[in-house]
């Protein structure tokens, strides 16, 4: 487990670092690609500005003298070639077939032909540029023509070339020093992301041990929850998680204790009555009546176990279903009390029946499932006699509130601590866990209550008592339309 955890540590670690990598990269490239595009434009067109602007005043200065030179045009040529010439270009004269006429590097007139896209513009009367190798020298140049016209007429071409090589020298130290400096970013963003990849990766190697660690049965392990983000919210998950399992595990085992203890009491007298009734000789009438009887209620006893953790199961499940109708609540009430009226007063219990009943409150009618609602009552009820002292008193109360019935039960016994109040309704939970009982029949009652649309509240203070309320809703009578109403046309 922790082979694996570390090489998913290290594999989430690569893939954030190799990311930023790819991103910083693919970044830079675009931006030194940019760059270096956008400054060669600059120095290309800076160098054409420059022989377009030293070609036009050579040809304003040659329009003022062209009328005198145009029938000695080309006995001039050595004079144009002076008086045009630029310090870094070479000049070329070429007549508008495209033979050199003569150049300032000393070519023997004529002895080559232009076909170059900037002549061809030259000759149709624009000027025009291009970039290419020198036929004869091999290298970049980029050579400009500019017409020499006369009268609308294109007498001859001025063209100056000049070497780019300089100029692509300049662009390739920039190319490189923007490399070195992408490099250099490469390198600090390969640290900077390895630290935050770290940053992320060891408290996730962390909350991977500790999952592994509970994995294994250890419920006690906990995880740092200082990060403020996801992670940590993750890590308070997960500690809430190992403190739920280990809550559930508790309550699990004193179920498994509380359940065992529950069946083998009843078990118990069972077995010890029956073998006293088949071992003896049943000529003790008293006797065995006695046994049979104490086996009856026993088996009762089981049977009401039973129920209650099927009860549990199908609410738990869903799979409950209620038979709903009109349920007297003052009649159900009144039942449970006389069902309860034994063990009440084996404790000298007074059970307050409602006081004050009219027949109003008698005529309250809530609706629900007559037995599911008995079972709720008889619940609370049992449990007020349970956790009362010795000649105490429980109190019934019913009023109707709007359209609910309220129906009350207190009691004057030990009460219940704050810090355990909120948890009673909880599966398997019990105030005092060497009592009776399965821990189960609160969250029933809270199960079968919700399911009737209703609710359960608790109000206890340690040493004065308890006092449950539950709420229900009114029985409302379907509205049944009349024979005539339908007849209506």
């Amino acid at each position: 487990m922790e082979g694996t955890a570390g090489m998913k540590g290290g594999g989430l670690k690569r893939q954030v670092v190799s990311r930023f990598i790819v991103v910083v990269l693919l970044t830079l490239l675009l931006v030194e690609t940019l760059l270096v595009l956008a400054v060669r434009q600059y120095y290309y067109s800076s160098v054409e500005t420059v022989l377009e602007k030293h070609a036009s005043v050579s040809l304003s200065f040659y329009s003022k003298y062209t009328s005198l030179f145009y029938t000695t045009f080309k006995q001039n040529l050595n004079d144009m070639i002076v008086k045009f010439a630029h310090e870094s270009a070479e000049l070329e004269i070429i007549d508008k077939e495209g033979n050199v006429l003569m150049t300032s590097s000393g070519f023997v007139p004529g002895s080559e032909v232009r076909k170059t896209s900037d002549v061809r513009h030259a000759v149709n009367g624009e000027s025009g540029t291009w970039i290419g190798h020198h036929p004869v020298t091999g290298e970049k140049v980029m050579a400009v023509s500019t017409p020499i016209a006369y009268n609308g007429q294109t007498l001859a071409v001025l063209r100056y070339v000049t070497s780019l090589a300089e100029v692509d020298r300049v662009l390739l130290r920039l190319l490189l020093l923007s490399i070195g400096m992408g490099l250099i970013v490469l390198v600090v963003v390969f640290l900077v992301s390895l630290s935050f990849a770290g940053s992320l990766v060891k408290p996730i190697k962390r909350i991977t041990a500790a999952s592994a660690e509970m994995a294994r049965g250890r419920f006690d392990v906990r995880v740092d929850e200082s990060e403020r983000n996801e992670i940590g919210e993750l890590a308070k998950t997960l500690n809430f998680m190992a403190s739920e399992i280990v809550r559930s595990e508790g309550l699990k085992s004193d179920f498994i204790s509380s359940i065992s203890h529950e069946i083998r009491t009843p078990l118990s007298s069972i077995k010890g009555w029956s073998e006293t009734i088949v071992t003896g000789d049943m000529q003790d009438e008293q006797e065995t009546r006695q046994g049979l009887g104490i086996i009856s209620r026993e088996t009762d006893r089981l049977i009401g176990l039973v129920e209650e953790l099927l009860d549990f199961s199908r609410l738990d499940q869903k799979r409950i279903a209620l038979d709903m109708r009109s349920v007297p609540i003052v009649a159900v009430l009144e039942e449970v009390v006389l069902q309860l009226r034994s063990k009440a007063d084996k404790k000298k219990l007074l059970v307050l029946p409602p006081a004050g009943l009219g027949d109003e409150l008698r005529g309250v009618a809530v609706a629900g499932d007559p037995n599911r609602l008995k079972q709720v009552l008889l619940n609370l009820v049992d449990n007020a006699i349970k956790f009362s002292r010795v000649s105490g008193t429980i109190t019934l109360a019913i009023e109707r509130a709007g359209l609910e019935a309220v129906v009350s039960v207190a009691d004057n016994g030990i009460g219940i601590d704050p810090e355990q109040l909120p948890r009673i309704e909880a599966k398997f939970y019990q105030v005092n866990p060497l009592a009776e009982g399965t821990g189960l029949g609160l969250s029933i009652c809270r199960e079968i209550v919700s399911l009737h649309g209703g609710r359960l509240e608790f109000a206890s203070e340690p040493g004065q008592g308890t006092t449950v309320t539950l709420a229900l809703p009114l029985y409302v009578p379907p509205v049944v339309e009349s024979a005539g109403a339908g007849a209506v046309e």
